[in-house]
């Protein structure tokens, strides 16, 4: 079928070349991009032997001119971006100029600031258009497959939807005292940052943790979650039509949010750049480089994962309620790809947003969420690629 650069080598890319090389008829060839060339080709060597074709190469995401180089040196058809946010407006950069499609999973974020919104990413719509490419954004589980199942909810289930609350539950145990399950410069930018949700078309900011309830998850049982700011409720808000709030809610451990507040208080999570024995150094980079690298996470998780929407509204005038989520196993997801659930609910996602572009099922010119697509080529591919959903008309609801 096609070509697709992979940029990133970590966790979740990890999950993505393995899925790739799963789906050896739509990704015929894969070229592996990072800073560190290595762990491309540690990678490489560990799927030798199968249909697709596996090159890799050195390149610094943050470099257009890099980007530009090796996109017309490979020639893809697609750019799959698992590197960092603070690259994603290098890579789409780099895409416009060689006329390449662009899949990512996460918006777009400075490196200074700890902010996160799509005008940024939004701003490139007409240029893309304009280029006659897709650029796919948040294709990964939330932004991405929560996207999905709310439009899958709108097509077939409402014809108005008024709250959605998306929840996300990690029950898995790795048995540090404090680690995180994906990058945890993103991670605990995201933690710490203050909350919010969307109510009547505005955003309600909150201090963070500030709101926690408890919810009975499927398949796992209580567990406390609170209340994050997320991106995916911009694109919402604007997508689904008619919605009056939505909310995102993740779980979290009383012995992770010790350690965060502990670090928080002595300014270990600060993005402010420090004076450190004659050089200047990111107290969050430094506390980075000392925890655990979520990749090497998988062997030791066990337990599992819970992600999903709950959606009200109306239908025929008469109110729905509607829960459709995702449980997934950690140990199962290292059995087969060498990853935890994180990075495999992540990654799945990615591989499957860039074959929806390249198959022509998503393919149009712009720069568009995941949401704006028919959701039921993407529900039907998740059951066949490992993230298969439930869903339920009598949930418990979040008060």
């Amino acid at each position: 079928m096609g070509k697709a650069l992979i940029i990133g080598c970590g966790g979740v890319a990890s999950v993505v070349i393995h899925k790739c090389c799963q789906n050896s008829e739509v990704f015929e060839e894969i070229m592996i991009a990072s800073r560190t060339k290595s762990k491309c080709d540690a990678l490489k060597e560990k799927l030798k032997g199968g249909k697709t074709i596996i090159s890799t190469a050195q390149v610094d995401a943050g470099s257009v001119p890099e980007l530009v180089a090796l996109m017309k040196d490979f020639k893809p058809g697609i750019c799959i971006n698992v590197a960092l946010p603070y690259q994603d407006l290098t890579i789409m950069e780099a895409c416009l100029e060689c006329k390449v499609d662009y899949v990512d999973t996460a918006n777009y974020e400075p490196l200074d600031t700890a902010k996160f919104e799509y005008k940024w990413q939004w701003d490139y719509r007409e240029r893309f258009e304009k280029a006659g490419i897709t650029a796919l954004l948040g294709s990964g589980f939330d932004p991405g497959v929560t996207g999905v199942f709310c439009a899958y909810a709108q097509k077939h289930y409402f014809d108005e939807i008024h709250y959605i609350d998306i929840l996300d539950c990690n029950a898995g145990d790795h048995g540090y005292a404090f680690a995180t399950n994906f990058n945890p410069e993103i991670n605990i930018r995201e933690v710490t940052a203050k909350g919010a949700y969307i109510e009547n078309g505005e955003w309600v900011e909150t201090e963070p943790m500030e709101i926690k309830r408890v919810y009975n998850f499927p398949e796992i049982g209580e567990k406390d979650m609170y209340l994050l700011h997320h991106e995916e409720l911009e694109s919402l808000a604007l997508n689904i039509k008619g919605v009056k709030r939505i909310r995102f809610f993740m779980t979290f451990g009383q012995s992770y949010l010790n350690h965060l507040k502990c670090l928080e208080n002595v300014g270990m999570t600060s993005i402010k750049p420090i004076m450190f024995e004659g050089r200047e150094i990111v107290p969050l980079q430094f506390l980075k480089a000392v925890l655990p690298d979520p990749a090497s996470l998988g062997p030791r998780t066990k337990g599992k994962t819970n992600i999903g929407c709950i959606v009200q509204g109306v239908k025929d005038n008469k109110p729905v309620s509607y829960y459709v989520y995702n449980v997934c196993v950690h140990e199962e997801c290292y059995a087969e790809v060498g990853s935890q659930a994180i990075s495999y609910t992540t990654g799945v996602p990615a591989m499957l947003g860039a074959m929806m572009v390249m198959t022509g099922k998503w393919k149009k010119p712009g720069v568009f969420n995941i949401e704006e697509f028919d959701p039921d080529p993407f529900m039907e591919a998740l059951n066949a690629w490992g993230l298969p959903w439930k869903e339920t008309f009598a949930p418990e609801l979040v008060d």
